[in-house]
């Protein structure tokens, strides 16, 4: 078991505050990522979990037991923690072989030679890197290198595996690769991870669980796709996803059973069960909303299909990028990225229509920024040429 738990952490350097009341449950056998732009603390976070960093404030348990309790300053040895980190850096010996890289921990707890045998074979084995036994770190690629950092770090089955950044040195393609051999692993071992990055992606791809950090806060904690279908926030939403959501301002007005939103996009209504009531909305009076629509969601049709769910706009841009064309559309002088699937073929100002799915829409209140209207994830249909 390794369920952690950190209370209230603050950690300071000076006068500077880079983790401001840390409040962050992490389960058994999840897969948690802790992602963020440079210089929001999610790095720190993992150094104190680490016991690289002792915070002046809060506390942490593992399966209940204390690890920090910051007031009556204490604070467990990193080395009785029982978890391993995996750095940025691969940080091999470049005179070991891969073998004795990952042998050299397990000779250090005087396990037999047995047993260390074989468990560097099946971290090897796990990492499908076992045929490289034999070379030395020069003698292997970037990504070569950096399953043997993650062999070594899960050899000694620690109950919690660390990895901070661990694919930022790597190409495109092996990223890719990595991050399925990754995903392999946790299915596999079960071990509990804490994955600290910047990329959305490597976030959204690989995580059970992902706690995004903004300036030293924990903004929001969720699924990744619950992160992605109900951003908690304007910012977040800004933040998660790519292309980027677009957000439409327009005014709504609530009675107390529908929340009717008006914007250069159309009209839509939501029943108050779609609706996070614990954000205050006036009632009666309008007041100023941010739709927040993905650009998947919309639909774009060059003829005028039947209804009246659809509006006129305009090609402002077209962006074709192999699998998928992102489309730059004006309506009702504002403008708004769709992403279509497949090469599509869109000339400069030429008229189309657009259609979106009210389901997936996020509503959120300009004044808070906070969200209002929760989307539902909905699978598209496909629009009617």
């Amino acid at each position: 078991m390794s369920k952690i738990v950190l209370e209230h952490i603050d950690k300071y350097y000076g006068e500077n505050r880079v983790l401001k009341d840390i409040n962050l449950t992490i389960e058994d056998g999840d897969f948690m990522t802790l992602l963020g732009p440079s210089g929001c603390g999610k790095t720190t976070t993992l150094r104190v979990i680490s016991g690289l960093e002792k915070p002046q404030n809060g506390t942490m348990t593992i399966d209940g037991r204390t690890i920090i309790d910051a007031a009556n300053a204490f604070y467990e040895d990193p080395s009785k923690r029982d978890l391993n980190l995996v750095f940025q850096s691969y940080a091999l010996w470049p005179h070991m072989t891969v073998y004795q890289n990952i042998s050299f921990g397990l000779k250090i707890k005087k396990l037999s030679a047995a047993e260390i045998d074989r468990r560097v074979m099946d971290s090897l084995r796990t990492m499908r890197i076992d045929q490289y036994k034999d070379r030395y770190p020069n003698e292997l690629s970037g990504g070569q290198q950096q399953r043997v950092a993650i062999a070594r770090a899960i050899a000694s089955s620690p109950k919690l595996l660390l990895l901070d950044e661990p694919l930022s040195n790597l190409d495109a393609r092996l990223r890719i690769d990595m991050r399925v051999e990754l995903k392999r692993l946790h299915r596999e071992t079960g071990t509990t991870i804490i994955y600290v990055t910047h990329d959305q992606v490597e976030a959204m791809t690989m995580s059970t669980k992902v706690a995004l950090f903004r300036a030293g806060e924990i903004a929001q904690v969720a699924t990744p796709l619950e992160l992605y279908t109900n951003p908690i926030d304007m910012e977040t939403a800004d933040f998660v996803g790519s292309p980027r959501i677009n957000l439409v301002d327009g005014t709504a007005l609530y009675d107390g059973t529908t929340l009717k939103v008006k914007s250069p996009l159309g009209g839509f209504s939501f029943d108050k069960d779609s609706l996070k009531l614990a954000e205050k909305m006036p009632e009666g009076t309008e007041f100023p909303v941010a739709l927040g629509i993905r650009p998947e969601v919309i639909q774009i049709a060059t003829r005028r299909p039947a209804g009246d769910r659809w509006i006129e706009a305009e090609v402002y841009a077209s962006q074709p990028a192999g699998s998928e064309t992102i489309v730059t559309l004006e309506a009702q002088g504002t403008q708004f990225l769709a992403l279509q699937v497949d090469l599509r073929s869109y000339e400069m100002n030429q008229k189309v229509w657009v259609s979106i799915d009210p389901q997936r829409v996020n509503v959120f209140n300009r004044e808070t920024q906070r969200l209002i209207r929760y989307a539902e994830e909905n699978r598209r249909e496909e629009a009617d040429a």
